[in-house]
C-alpha cells in the first residue's frame, strides 16, 4: 500500500501519523507542505476525497473565511492554514487529528 502525507516534520500529530503508517509498512510519500505547497486544486481533490468541506480543512486558528471557495483561496495562498496532516491512500483521505485515524486508509 501507499500513501501520501501532507506533513510539517514540526507538527507533533504529524510526526504521529508518519511514524503510525511507517510501522503499518505503507510505502509513504512525505510532502512538507510548507517547502513545497500543493496546489488550490490539490487541496480541493484531497478536501472531495476527505468527504470534508474545504473550511474544515482549515486549521482553528486561521482566519475566517466566508465559503469553501474563500477557503480554498487561502490555503493555496498561505499553506501554513491547512490543517495537518492530511493523508491519503487508494482507500481515501483523513485529517489524521487524532493520528490513529490514519488506521481508517489501511
Amino acid at each position: 500500500m501507499n500513501a501520501t502525507i501532507v506533513h510539517n516534520p514540526r507538527c507533533s500529530k504529524s510526526r504521529q501519523a508518519l511514524a503510525l503508517l511507517e510501522e503499518a509498512g505503507v510505502a509513504v510519500t512525505v510532502v512538507e507542505y510548507l517547502k513545497t505547497p500543493p496546489s488550490r486544486e490539490a487541496i480541493a481533490r484531497l478536501c472531495a476525497r476527505a468527504g470534508i468541506a474545504p473550511r474544515a480543512a482549515l486549521r482553528k486558528d486561521a482566519p475566517p473565511v466566508a465559503s469553501d471557495e474563500a477557503a480554498l483561496d487561502l490555503m493555496a495562498r498561505d499553506p501554513a492554514t491547512i490543517e495537518r496532516p492530511f493523508v491519503e491512500t487508494e482507500k481515501g483521505a483523513v485529517i489524521a487529528r487524532p493520528p490513529e485515524r490514519v488506521r481508517e486508509l489501511l
